[in-house]
């Protein structure tokens, strides 16, 4: 049996056992109420009637305790009664069971007492001499002649009446012990009617409880409990889709959170981080399951957005700010902060956190590229402009006239490679020079590439050596690869002494994920270029050697314009270079090309 159903049970029984023990307990007062009022009514009659038949003597000397215990004797031989005669004072003079010589005043009884003030006296009270419960009865007496002023008093033991009632208590304990059987089975049935249905929805209820929306009660009752039953399933379907609806507009918020570039860092009104999503955890260089719910000071390593922050909470205000943090390279981050209210409250710092390290790069690159192209431009305008005022004011030797045209000359193809350049860099870093790929024989390609370098490598001596597998082939733009290894030979062989080499290889290489390279080496002999200048060198306009760049009538965008159409082809491209032993370029390039979208 279920608890609840015992418990309910045990109280449909309980209250019928105590409805039951209180109507006997009320059957028995009245029971002895009744048969001790009937015997007290008996008593009285009898000394009512001793007070008209009975002859009474003087109350003094030994006689009277003599006469009045003999009559005590013979009246009750006949009434079964104890009698027992008083003085007015309390003296016992006479007693059917008893000496009165040994018996103790009686002035202080009650019924004595009673009888004194009404006439008739009546107690009910433990007899000490007899060892039972006694009913006593005394009617107070005052004989015609005067010769008797006292009470008479008659007591009778209850023991038929207890008696009686504990056969009473008998029948009506055999018949509690065959209510309560009945009462059992009826409190069962009745129980079980109301308990089970009752614990189906209890089940239901403690499987919503834990999360289990898809639970129903399968009543159909059209009682209170149907009608419970029907409320808790309609609260399981308004759950259910409040939940699907709360669940949708979590994983939505969730997912918005979490593809977002910006970061999102929410610090409640007591400093408590509350929010971090994945953008803030990568420029913050932590995991929100370990700083969520702890305080902000544990991302002291930030002192700077510690301090905006601890601002943030005191002013309350909205504020735009940035700061670099380092974790481990330098990243530029713009903060925003927004105060939060709820109905009116403040509850916290709301963080946007940008990253501009990339803009604030390329705005200074933009910068620099200015500045290096007015310089750059300045220069050969000015060598120009010089020459040509002199020439204009007249120059009387002819020699000396073509040397400054010859200058003039060269300054505007200088001018003219510096523009196209810039022109051709522009192009590929728009995306408006898009690959044209084909078949390339790179024995074949090598060869038309060679023979273009031939003449300036020539004029230093400088030996051209190839490596060149004759099968190999691979899909390029033929242009945009002339143009990278053009502009690698022409530094190699600018930068290589009278009498060094240049030699260019290619081998085939494989990927782990089974695609296909072509690796490319261009080295020399030349001079090198020293550690501190490698990671730079594929910078706009950057020069290791910048008065030997001048002079050889570089533009500083060659290696710039390489390192993006190797880019162009999804290839990579690296340098290792020894000062005083030279300098090799190595470059990655797919066998084939992926088709673009």
């Amino acid at each position: 049996m279920k608890p609840f159903r015992m418990r309910l049970t045990l109280i449909m029984i309980a209250l019928i056992g105590i409805s039951m023990l209180g109507a006997g307990l009320t059957m028995a007062h009245l029971f002895r109420s009744t048969h001790v009022e009937a015997l007290e009514q008996n008593m009285s009659r009898e000394i009512n009637l001793l007070k008209g038949t009975m002859a009474f003597r003087s109350m003094a000397g030994e006689e009277a305790y003599t006469y009045y215990t003999e009559q005590a004797r013979d009246i009750a031989a006949l009434t079964g009664s104890r009698v027992t005669f008083i003085a007015r004072d309390g003296r016992v003079l006479g007693d059917s069971e008893r000496d009165p010589h040994t018996m103790d005043n009686h002035s202080d009884r009650e019924e004595e007492l009673r009888a004194a003030k009404n006439g008739t006296g009546r107690a009910i009270r433990y007899s000490a001499t007899l060892g039972r419960d006694m009913l006593y009865v005394a009617s107070s007496v005052a004989s015609k002649d005067g010769v008797f002023d006292g009470y008479i008093r008659l007591s009778m033991g209850l023991a038929a009446i207890d008696e009686g009632l504990k056969q009473a208590w008998r029948i009506m304990a055999g018949g509690l012990v065959l209510l309560f059987v009945a009462a059992m089975l009826v409190s069962y049935r009745v129980a079980l009617g109301l308990t089970s249905p009752l614990e189906q929805i209890t089940r239901v209820a403690r499987r919503i409880t834990d999360l289990d929306y898809d639970a129903r009660v399968p009543l159909r009752r059209k009682d209170e409990i149907g009608q419970l039953a029907g409320a808790i399933n309609v609260m399981a379907d308004s759950l259910q889709t409040q939940l699907r609806t709360i669940r949708d507009n979590e994983n939505l918020l969730q997912s918005v959170l979490d593809n977002m570039t910006g970061g999102i860092l929410l610090i409640e009104a007591d400093g408590a981080i509350a929010l971090l999503n994945r953008a803030a955890e990568t420029m913050l260089d932590v995991k929100a399951r370990d700083v969520t719910g702890r305080p902000y000071t544990e991302l002291k390593r930030h002192y700077g957005l510690t301090k905006l922050i601890e601002n943030g909470l005191s002013e309350q205000a909205v504020f735009h700010e940035e700061r670099s943090f380092y974790n481990p390279g330098e990243r530029i981050v713009r903060l925003d902060g927004v105060p939060m209210t709820q109905d009116g409250e403040y509850t916290g710092m709301l963080f946007l956190l940008q990253e501009v390290t990339e803009i604030r790069r390329l705005e200074k690159m933009r910068s620099e590229f200015v500045a290096n192209v007015s310089h750059e431009l300045k220069t050969p305008v000015a060598a120009v402009k010089g020459f040509a005022e002199t020439l204009l004011g007249g120059v009387e030797d002819e020699k000396t006239a073509r040397s400054f045209l010859q200058i003039i000359h060269d300054e505007n193809e200088r001018l003219n490679r510096l523009i196209g350049d810039i022109l051709e860099l522009s192009k590929i870093e728009s995306k408006r020079s898009p690959l044209e790929c084909s078949p390339v024989h790179l024995a074949t390609f090598f060869g038309s590439v060679f023979d273009t370098m031939s003449k300036v490598a020539e004029k230093k001596n400088i030996r051209l050596n190839s490596q060149i597998p004759d099968e190999l082939f691979m899909e390029a733009d033929e242009d945009k690869l002339r143009q990278i290894f053009l502009n690698l030979l022409s530094n190699a062989v600018s930068y290589t002494g009278e009498g060094g080499s240049v030699k260019v290889t290619a081998a085939p290489d494989s990927n782990p994920d089974g695609s296909e390279n072509v690796i490319f080496t261009v080295s020399d002999t030349g001079m090198g270029i020293p550690k501190k200048d490698l990671p730079r060198i594929f910078e706009r306009f950057y020069r290791v050697d910048k008065a030997r760049s001048r002079s050889s009538g570089g533009t500083g965008l060659g290696l710039s314009i390489v390192k993006h159409l190797v880019e162009l082809h999804h290839g990579t491209i690296s340098v290792e270079s020894d000062l005083g032993i030279g300098t090799s370029f190595i470059i990655r390039l797919p066998l084939l090309q992926e088709e673009s979208d």
